[in-house]
């Protein structure tokens, strides 16, 4: 395999019923990094029915180049078909670095992908990162239950592959008007040779706080002691208008839903504030939660690791200090006193 027949960063673009997710222009701003420290070109790739109108916004948030395979079978997602597109696109045009949104999409494709190339991929990156002379996909993510920080190399396969958690990159602003090259692509797939038919979908009928869109996050931690322990945090995010985040421990405690959770193995949240109350600080729950705009820590312990994350920390007892937090935000927002 020569590397010098490969060049570019790539961004798998993932649409649903003509919307593009958020993960794919974030991954479209990290691309872009990479790509200019490498000085090639950043490339999207869309693949569905009627999308090639998406092109505009991919430009518009950093691509070079877009290739769009727009076929009607393609106009849902089935591992075989989506695959044989990437495969062919890549096998011809040859891209260095290929990104993907760790979605259930992006998960399921990139491991084909992998698999077909054949090639390795890094899952649930956190950090992306290039070597300027040599192009080595510098993939970071937490390892050993979170406890330390794992940089993944593919040395002897081209392309490099990832996927990369929701809301952990940010998206760049886009740039109205911005224009690229636009490839169109056709391959021949026919209905009668898939071995998959999507027959029904099915929505989602159970309504769940989605952690990952609120602007106030309390989340709560082992150091509450048990379930009644974490009543505070649910009255603080009352109070608050905001949403209940948990770490790890308390999930699996059984205090709290998994849905709740917030890190490497929960949710990634970017609120503008989020609150940490008992929370030590492990890797596996900080990569959930650093990019929020203000974090403030609340633990007894001075030597915890949160206070390393944090924007604003206070040591002491959240038994004492949460509830004069939730006395004083209810007179300030409700204009009366509340006893806690």
């Amino acid at each position: 395999m020569s590397f010098e027949d490969y060049s570019g960063v790539w961004v798998f673009i993932e649409e649903n019923e003509g919307k593009i997710a958020p993960v794919s222009l974030e991954l479209l701003g990290a691309g872009r990094t990479l790509a200019d420290k490498r000085g090639v070109e950043l490339a999207g790739i869309i693949i569905g029915e009627n999308i090639s109108e998406l092109s505009d916004t991919v430009f518009e948030y950093g691509a070079d180049t877009v290739y769009v395979y727009d076929q009607p079978i393609f106009q849902l997602y089935r591992t075989e078909s989506f695959m044989k597109a990437l495969l062919h696109c890549s096998e011809k045009y040859k891209p260095e670095i290929i990104l993907y949104g760790a979605t259930s999409t992006g998960k399921d494709l990139a491991s084909a992908v992998a698999t077909d190339l054949p090639t390795g991929l890094t899952a649930d990156t956190t950090e992306l990162d290039v070597e300027e002379d040599t192009g080595l996909l510098l993939a970071s993510r937490p390892a050993f239950g979170g406890n330390i920080m794992a940089t993944i190399l593919c040395k002897k396969y081209r392309p490099q592959m990832a996927t990369v958690r929701p809301k952990v990159m940010k998206a760049l602003q886009p740039e109205k008007g911005r224009t690229g090259k636009l490839i169109s692509e056709q391959i021949d797939i026919k209905e009668e040779d898939m071995r998959t038919k999507v027959l029904k979908i099915v929505r989602e009928t159970t309504k769940k706080v989605r952690i990952d869109e609120a602007d106030i996050v309390v989340a709560g931690g082992k150091g509450l002691g048990s379930a009644q322990g974490f009543e505070l945090v649910q009255q603080l995010a009352k109070t608050l208008g905001g949403v209940v985040g948990a770490s790890r421990d308390v999930v699996e405690a059984g205090w709290i839903d998994h849905h709740h959770q917030v890190g490497q193995t929960g949710v990634t949240v970017t609120p503008k504030i989020y609150f940490a109350i008992g929370i030590s600080g492990a890797i596996q729950h900080i990569v959930g939660m650093k990019n929020s705009g203000m974090i403030i820590a609340i633990n007894k312990d001075p030597e915890a690791a949160i206070f390393q994350s944090c924007h604003y920390g206070i040591v002491g007892d959240a038994f004492e200090i949460v509830p004069l937090l939730v006395k004083e935000f209810h007179k300030a927002l409700h204009g009366e006193e509340v006893e806690v």
